[in-house]
């Protein structure tokens, strides 16, 4: 298979970008280092290359109704220009993905997918739209999206567009906003816990944008930043990442996600089985956030077990956090043993190591 190259392919290899293949993309791991981009986004900002996510708009009468069979959350409380997040299920409650939706109005909308999901995704909607009045489009190969992130994003954005950025409240966006005088849409989400931009734009203007940004944020310390630091920002905010704190084998419910799961909402994919999960006994699971008390870092698939060593669950994420300089990580283990400063022991390649359960939210005790 041909790996994608996104529009910013050659900027990537201008300015040093370590280029992995990322679920069939070709994109950037870091340039300068994981740790120096990560701090440039928590202190001042970094700009990410996400033109590899997807695209899906739907429009025509029944868009509303159709997205809220589709997700587990609510979409009838969406006003226009409101961005919401939601999982979606399969019909055992196993997710398919997380996504963003943007309402533009009643028969417009667009969902953001993870870029590893895009045909999947699609062809799931597609297979679940008997009887609703609606189109759906994959738009991806049509737009690029870049996110700059960090304290000092919106004033680095202020300085290339006439209209106030700091209009865009958390979760909303607006469509037809001219940066460096290219039409785009602009909203505020973000995925690494700091105030943060997204720019969707076209293709063919992608690459002036991203100069443009660099010139003018020059001053305030802006950096180039990479999928690996994506990944420890995220992970520090206590966000999932489809792939390890969700998949088609963990539901929102044991993700911790059950606020964005509206089960007295009406019907929707997966809602009976994710009810049944709530009101089951045994065999419920959690995903929690641990602390290493002993050296070692804990990576993803690490067994856990409990102080008589049986086995009883393992780790979605690990690392060393750049922020916090701590030894932490996810794991997904027994409800039973989720509580707040329980021990639990992880296998360390031929050792057993302990960890305490801590908040998911580790920036939570420095932000």
């Amino acid at each position: 298979m041909e790996l994608k190259r996104t529009p910013l392919y050659e900027v990537h290899k201008e300015y040093n970008g370590k280029i992995i293949d990322f679920a069939g993309s070709l994109l950037p791991i870091q340039y300068e280092g994981i740790i120096k981009e990560h701090e440039a986004v928590r202190t001042k900002a970094g700009v990410f290359d996400v033109s590899h996510m997807g695209e899906i708009l739907f429009t025509g009468k029944d868009s509303r109704s159709f997205i809220n069979y589709l997700i587990t959350n609510d979409v009838d409380k969406m006003k226009n220009d409101q961005a919401m997040y939601s999982p979606m299920c399969y019909q055992n409650g196993g997710t398919v993905d997380d996504i963003l939706v943007y309402r533009f109005n009643e028969e417009k909308y667009i969902l953001v997918v993870n870029g590893a999901n895009v045909e999947k995704d699609f062809n799931w909607i597609l297979s679940n739209m008997n009887g609703f009045d609606v189109n759906v489009k994959n738009i991806s190969e049509k737009i690029a999206q870049i996110a700059i992130q960090g304290p000092k994003s919106a004033e680095i954005l202020n300085k290339v567009t006439d209209f106030d950025v700091n209009a865009i409240k958390y979760y909303h966006f607006k469509d037809k906003v001219k940066i460096a005088n290219i039409e785009c849409l602009l909203s505020r989400t973000g995925y690494t816990g700091e105030d943060g931009f997204e720019i969707y734009i076209d293709p063919i203007g992608v690459v002036l944008l991203w100069n443009k940004l660099f010139e003018v944020g020059k001053d305030l310390g802006i950096r180039p930043a990479g999928l690996g630091c994506r990944d420890t920002l995220r992970f520090e905010a206590g966000m999932p990442l489809y792939g390890n704190e969700l998949s088609k084998d963990i539901n929102p419910i044991e993700a911790g996600l059950g606020m964005f799961v509206k089960l007295n909402k009406k019907d929707f994919i997966g809602k009976e089985a994710l009810l049944n999960y709530n009101e089951q006994q045994d065999g419920q699971r959690k995903i929690v956030g641990f602390e290493l008390l002993d050296k070692g870092i804990a990576r993803h698939g690490y067994m856990v077990e409990d102080e008589d060593g049986k086995l009883i669950g393992e780790v979605t994420t690990g690392y060393k956090s750049p922020t916090l300089d701590k030894n932490i990580g996810m794991a997904l283990i027994g409800k039973s043993y989720s509580s707040l400063n329980n021990n639990i022991y992880i296998r360390i390649r031929k050792k057993v190591v302990k960890a305490k359960i801590v908040k998911k939210r580790f920036l939570g005790s420095s932000k």
